[in-house]
């Protein structure tokens, strides 16, 4: 059979079509096992380097294990970061030390997967999931806390979600990402997938046939004022009620938004050889999964389909899709829904995160080719976007975004083959394009040799970026050249 592979970007070049993919899947099938936040890569110890020479980079603090989310509270200042399993602490200066104090655990908040945090004013949001039916059920929650001094945190609910069902993979990425509208009135949440890409995980029969549903792969809207939400399994009524603002994204880890008001989100995508997109996303829209993931289509989606790496390149042989046959034939995988248009991502420029794979096989960097991609290269794992929303950074930098990548390249089986970079600071230039009424973007690798960082906070000119690990995590303060005298001065006041 003939897969046609659709390449969905804005370029001065197309690909082509694919080759014919047929291949009898292999009977064994290795043991699942479940693992933490979004796809974090082995942990190798560094310490990040400067790739300009007006850029400085210092520890700013070591802090407890397994951080996932950094934050400043908006009144006072001062900085709170959390974990994945559950913990809330505040950074404190003793004696002229910096101290992480733990002021939430999951016994306060009922979070067992706590992965999205954020201010507003003096609360304090957090979401993720909570788990029943012994560990195999799920529902999405968001609670606050109101944070003030000498006063002990209490509680309001904003929503539970309907039950649904989890499943053995390491690809259920629940409830994450938070932000705040400019206005302050509402929170961006994004539900993540529970799926790699579309297929049926139904956590060994538990939940028959369960593939990704009403309350995932979407960004919701909720009043921040808000309290005791029921979000019921259910579409129509999610969008009667106003609260699902954007659908069909797989994993929007972190969202942000620019200077002028409008939302960007970075993702994840799978372990077919995708691109990593960031969307500009606006109500109502569809971003394609699972049917495309980063300008790609999913070959699942096609009744015929049989996986085979040795004549479908995009197809990672010891990918875990792969090897767990989560990749298979699969005609039953749903049909896009009549009437429906994707959104495309945001076109990368370059002249770095720019590597993709041609319909050859062949790596290929659009800095030579003319070819833009949606939007970094495969497998890095977007994270930690932030924009200079003050305007207050110099001339090259000032009103522009910045994002992370997690995954290092040298030590990623699926990354590699694309590049040994990552694990890198990245400066978004970012241009609208009327034509396509989309965005594009220049990125440019400004700093290097982070040790899975996940999450970042921009405060004037310094960016304060925290690192994911099993021991013991880190805080770096990234100095990034500042605009004006009149800023510097303001700085100084504080």
């Amino acid at each position: 059979m003939q897969i046609k592979k659709s390449i969905y970007i804005i370029g001065l070049l197309s690909f082509l079509v694919a080759p014919a993919i047929s291949f009898a899947q292999k009977d064994s099938k290795p043991k699942e096992t479940k693992t933490s936040p979004t796809r974090l890569s082995p942990v190798v110890q560094s310490t990040p380097v400067p790739l300009r020479s007006d850029i400085l980079i210092e520890k700013f603090a070591d802090i407890q294990p397994n951080a996932v989310r950094l934050l400043i509270h908006p009144v006072s200042g001062d900085f709170y970061y959390t974990t994945f399993d559950g913990g809330v602490f505040h950074i404190t200066k003793q004696n002229g030390s910096i101290i992480s104090e733990q002021i939430l655990t999951v016994k306060d908040h009922g979070i067992n997967k706590l992965q999205g945090a954020i201010f507003a004013g003096s609360e304090l949001f957090l979401c993720g999931n909570t788990t029943e039916n012994n560990n195999r059920g799920t529902r999405g929650r968001l609670v606050r806390f109101s944070i003030v001094p000498n006063s002990i945190p209490k509680m309001t609910i904003v929503f539970n979600t309907e039950a649904y069902g989890l499943n053995a993979t390491t690809w259920d990425h629940g409830w994450n990402a938070l932000v705040l509208s400019p206005d302050e009135k509402y929170i961006f949440i994004t539900s993540g997938s529970r799926t790699g890409h579309g297929e049926i995980q139904d956590d060994k029969g538990v939940y028959p046939n369960a593939r990704d549903n009403a309350l995932t792969t979407k960004i919701f809207r909720i009043p921040a004022k808000a309290e005791n939400l029921l979000l019921p399994n259910d579409t129509d009524k999610l969008k009667a009620d106003a609260y699902l603002y954007a659908e069909g994204i797989r994993n929007a880890y972190d969202m942000a938004f620019d200077p002028d008001g409008n939302l960007f989100a970075v993702v994840n995508s799978s372990d077919y050889d995708h691109s990593e997109d960031m969307f500009w996303v606006r109500q109502g829209r569809h971003y394609g999964f699972p049917w495309i993931m980063g300008g790609i289509e999913n070959p699942q989606q096609y009744p015929d389909f049989m996986p085979d790496p040795k004549k479908d390149p995009f197809l990672p042989a010891t990918s875990h899709g792969m090897l767990m046959k989560y990749f298979r034939n699969d005609p039953d995988f749903p049909k896009i829904p009549k009437g429906v248009k994707f959104s495309p991502g945001v076109q990368n420029l370059g002249p770095d995160a720019n590597k993709y794979r041609g319909h050859s096989g062949k790596i290929l960097d659009g800095d030579n080719t003319g070819v833009t991609i949606s939007t970094f290269t495969a497998h890095s794992s977007p994270l930690g976007l932030v924009f200079d929303t003050k305007r207050v950074l110099s001339g090259e930098f000032k009103g522009d975004g910045f994002v992370l990548r997690n995954t290092l390249g040298s030590k990623s089986s699926l990354m590699k083959p694309f590049t040994d970079q990552g694990r890198d600071l990245l400066h978004l230039d970012m241009s609208y394009d009327k034509g396509t009424d989309n965005y594009f973007v220049k990125t440019t690798r400004i700093a290097d040799s982070f040790n899975n960082p996940t999450d970042a906070v921009l405060i004037g000119n310094s960016l304060y970026i925290i690192e994911y690990d099993a021991k013991v995590g880190s805080i770096w303060k990234v100095t990034l050249p500042a605009g004006s005298k009149k800023f510097k001065k303001v700085r100084k006041k504080r």
